[in-house]
Protein backbone atom coordinates (compact mmCIF):
# COMPACT_ATOMS: atom_id res chain seq x y z
CA UNK A 1 0.00 0.00 0.00
CA UNK A 2 1.61 3.36 -1.22
CA UNK A 3 1.84 6.15 1.78
CA UNK A 4 0.46 8.91 -0.52
CA UNK A 5 -1.01 11.62 1.62
CA UNK A 6 -4.61 11.47 0.65
CA UNK A 7 -6.12 14.93 -0.75
CA UNK A 8 -9.97 14.32 -0.50
CA UNK A 9 -12.15 13.04 1.85
CA UNK A 10 -15.67 11.58 1.17
CA UNK A 11 -18.09 12.73 3.60
CA UNK A 12 -20.25 9.88 5.53
CA UNK A 13 -22.50 9.53 8.08
CA UNK A 14 -20.39 9.69 11.65
CA UNK A 15 -21.98 6.12 12.52
CA UNK A 16 -20.90 4.90 9.39
CA UNK A 17 -17.57 6.03 9.55
CA UNK A 18 -17.65 3.90 13.13
CA UNK A 19 -18.94 0.99 12.16
CA UNK A 20 -16.52 0.75 9.08
CA UNK A 21 -13.85 1.08 11.85
CA UNK A 22 -15.93 -1.91 14.04
CA UNK A 23 -15.69 -4.43 11.26
CA UNK A 24 -19.35 -4.07 11.35
CA UNK A 25 -20.02 -2.29 7.78
CA UNK A 26 -17.59 -3.16 4.98
CA UNK A 27 -19.64 -1.25 2.23
CA UNK A 28 -21.53 2.22 1.15
CA UNK A 29 -24.10 3.46 -1.60
CA UNK A 30 -24.07 6.34 -3.90
CA UNK A 31 -25.61 7.65 -6.51
CA UNK A 32 -23.29 10.50 -7.17
CA UNK A 33 -19.81 10.75 -6.95
CA UNK A 34 -19.34 8.09 -9.93
CA UNK A 35 -17.74 8.64 -13.45
CA UNK A 36 -18.27 7.17 -16.01
CA UNK A 37 -15.29 6.33 -17.95
CA UNK A 38 -14.60 3.65 -20.97
CA UNK A 39 -18.39 1.72 -20.30
CA UNK A 40 -17.43 1.12 -16.50
CA UNK A 41 -18.07 3.66 -13.54
CA UNK A 42 -16.05 4.66 -10.75
CA UNK A 43 -15.71 6.76 -7.81
CA UNK A 44 -13.92 10.33 -8.76
CA UNK A 45 -11.42 9.38 -6.03
CA UNK A 46 -10.27 5.52 -5.59
CA UNK A 47 -8.54 6.12 -2.19
CA UNK A 48 -10.00 9.00 0.55
CA UNK A 49 -10.17 10.19 3.97
CA UNK A 50 -13.02 9.67 6.07
CA UNK A 51 -14.85 12.77 6.62
CA UNK A 52 -17.82 12.18 9.24
CA UNK A 53 -20.60 14.14 8.91
CA UNK A 54 -23.42 14.37 11.88
CA UNK A 55 -26.34 16.28 9.56
CA UNK A 56 -28.94 13.72 8.60
CA UNK A 57 -28.27 10.80 10.28
CA UNK A 58 -31.58 9.11 11.72
CA UNK A 59 -32.30 6.71 14.34
CA UNK A 60 -34.85 5.17 12.07
CA UNK A 61 -32.29 4.75 8.93
CA UNK A 62 -29.88 2.03 10.69
CA UNK A 63 -30.73 -0.83 12.14
CA UNK A 64 -32.08 -0.78 15.98
CA UNK A 65 -28.60 -2.36 17.63
CA UNK A 66 -26.98 1.20 16.74
CA UNK A 67 -30.20 3.91 17.27
CA UNK A 68 -28.80 4.89 20.48
CA UNK A 69 -25.11 5.87 18.99
CA UNK A 70 -27.07 8.08 16.40
CA UNK A 71 -25.70 11.81 17.11
CA UNK A 72 -28.38 14.60 15.80
CA UNK A 73 -27.37 18.32 15.16
CA UNK A 74 -29.09 21.08 13.11
CA UNK A 75 -24.94 22.45 12.31
CA UNK A 76 -21.89 20.57 12.01
CA UNK A 77 -19.40 20.97 14.81
CA UNK A 78 -16.28 23.77 14.49
CA UNK A 79 -13.61 20.65 14.49
CA UNK A 80 -13.81 17.16 13.20
CA UNK A 81 -12.17 14.17 13.67
CA UNK A 82 -10.54 12.50 10.87
CA UNK A 83 -9.98 8.30 11.96
CA UNK A 84 -9.99 6.32 8.90
CA UNK A 85 -9.64 6.27 5.09
CA UNK A 86 -10.44 3.82 2.64
CA UNK A 87 -9.57 2.10 -0.86
CA UNK A 88 -12.87 1.31 -2.73
CA UNK A 89 -12.03 -1.99 -3.91
CA UNK A 90 -14.96 -2.77 -6.05
CA UNK A 91 -18.14 -0.85 -7.61
CA UNK A 92 -21.37 -3.07 -8.17
CA UNK A 93 -24.75 -1.28 -9.67
CA UNK A 94 -27.59 -2.71 -7.35
CA UNK A 95 -29.54 -4.87 -9.31
CA UNK A 96 -32.45 -4.49 -6.85
CA UNK A 97 -33.94 -4.08 -3.83
CA UNK A 98 -34.38 -7.80 -3.15
CA UNK A 99 -30.52 -8.75 -4.05
CA UNK A 100 -29.31 -6.18 -1.81
CA UNK A 101 -31.65 -7.51 1.48
CA UNK A 102 -28.88 -10.65 0.83
CA UNK A 103 -26.24 -8.23 1.86
CA UNK A 104 -27.69 -7.44 5.36
CA UNK A 105 -25.30 -8.44 7.71
CA UNK A 106 -22.62 -5.75 5.52
CA UNK A 107 -24.40 -2.70 6.41
CA UNK A 108 -25.81 -0.78 9.54
CA UNK A 109 -28.76 0.80 6.96
CA UNK A 110 -32.25 0.33 8.24
CA UNK A 111 -35.25 -0.75 5.62
CA UNK A 112 -36.44 2.99 5.19
CA UNK A 113 -32.34 4.01 4.43
CA UNK A 114 -32.51 1.95 1.89
CA UNK A 115 -36.08 1.87 0.49
CA UNK A 116 -35.05 6.23 0.40
CA UNK A 117 -32.15 5.27 -1.92
CA UNK A 118 -33.68 3.28 -4.32
CA UNK A 119 -36.38 5.54 -4.89
CA UNK A 120 -34.67 8.90 -5.13
CA UNK A 121 -33.84 9.20 -8.64
CA UNK A 122 -34.87 6.29 -9.72
CA UNK A 123 -33.71 6.50 -13.16
CA UNK A 124 -29.89 6.39 -12.14
CA UNK A 125 -28.91 3.18 -10.90
CA UNK A 126 -27.60 2.57 -7.21
CA UNK A 127 -23.96 1.52 -6.56
CA UNK A 128 -22.65 -0.51 -3.61
CA UNK A 129 -18.95 0.40 -3.28
CA UNK A 130 -16.72 -2.35 -0.96
CA UNK A 131 -14.36 -0.87 0.62
CA UNK A 132 -10.90 -1.46 2.64
CA UNK A 133 -11.05 0.94 5.66
CA UNK A 134 -7.82 1.87 7.67
CA UNK A 135 -7.79 3.28 10.79
CA UNK A 136 -5.34 6.20 10.80
CA UNK A 137 -1.96 5.72 13.30
CA UNK A 138 -2.65 9.60 14.51
CA UNK A 139 -6.36 10.40 14.16
CA UNK A 140 -6.29 14.12 12.81
CA UNK A 141 -8.29 17.30 14.03
CA UNK A 142 -9.08 19.66 11.88
CA UNK A 143 -11.49 23.29 11.77
CA UNK A 144 -14.81 22.21 10.06
CA UNK A 145 -14.38 25.51 7.94
CA UNK A 146 -16.40 26.95 4.98
CA UNK A 147 -15.05 24.70 2.51
CA UNK A 148 -16.42 21.50 3.59
CA UNK A 149 -19.62 22.59 4.23
CA UNK A 150 -22.96 21.55 2.09
CA UNK A 151 -24.52 18.55 1.38
CA UNK A 152 -21.63 16.93 -1.22
CA UNK A 153 -19.83 13.90 -1.30
CA UNK A 154 -16.21 15.51 -1.63
CA UNK A 155 -14.07 17.82 -0.22
CA UNK A 156 -10.96 18.69 -1.29
CA UNK A 157 -8.79 18.60 2.35
CA UNK A 158 -6.91 21.84 2.96
CA UNK A 159 -4.00 19.81 4.00
CA UNK A 160 -2.73 16.31 2.36
CA UNK A 161 -3.84 13.61 5.08
CA UNK A 162 -0.31 11.48 5.80
CA UNK A 163 -1.58 7.56 6.18
CA UNK A 164 1.78 6.06 6.74
CA UNK A 165 1.29 3.55 10.31
CA UNK A 166 -2.46 2.90 9.07
CA UNK A 167 -4.22 -0.43 9.73
CA UNK A 168 -6.05 -2.14 7.60
CA UNK A 169 -9.87 -3.26 9.32
CA UNK A 170 -10.50 -6.59 6.80
CA UNK A 171 -7.39 -8.30 5.29
CA UNK A 172 -7.01 -9.70 1.79
CA UNK A 173 -8.73 -12.99 2.82
CA UNK A 174 -12.01 -11.44 4.22
CA UNK A 175 -11.70 -8.83 1.69
CA UNK A 176 -11.79 -11.77 -1.10
CA UNK A 177 -14.92 -13.69 0.69
CA UNK A 178 -16.70 -10.47 0.84
CA UNK A 179 -16.02 -9.87 -2.62
CA UNK A 180 -17.12 -12.89 -3.76
CA UNK A 181 -20.20 -12.76 -1.90
CA UNK A 182 -21.41 -9.70 -3.51
CA UNK A 183 -20.54 -11.36 -6.76
CA UNK A 184 -22.99 -13.95 -6.27
CA UNK A 185 -25.53 -11.73 -4.38
CA UNK A 186 -25.95 -9.44 -7.31
CA UNK A 187 -25.30 -12.46 -9.95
Amino acid sequence: MPNTPLSYALKEWHLVIQALLQGQQFVILRKGGILESAGEFELEHERFALFPTLLHQSPQQVKPAWQDQVTTQSHEPARITLRAWAQAEAIWAVPDRARMERLDDLHIWAAPLLDMRFSYRPEKPLYLVLLRTYELAHPVELANTPAYAGCKSWVPLETPLDITGSKPIVHDAQLQTLRTRIDQAFG
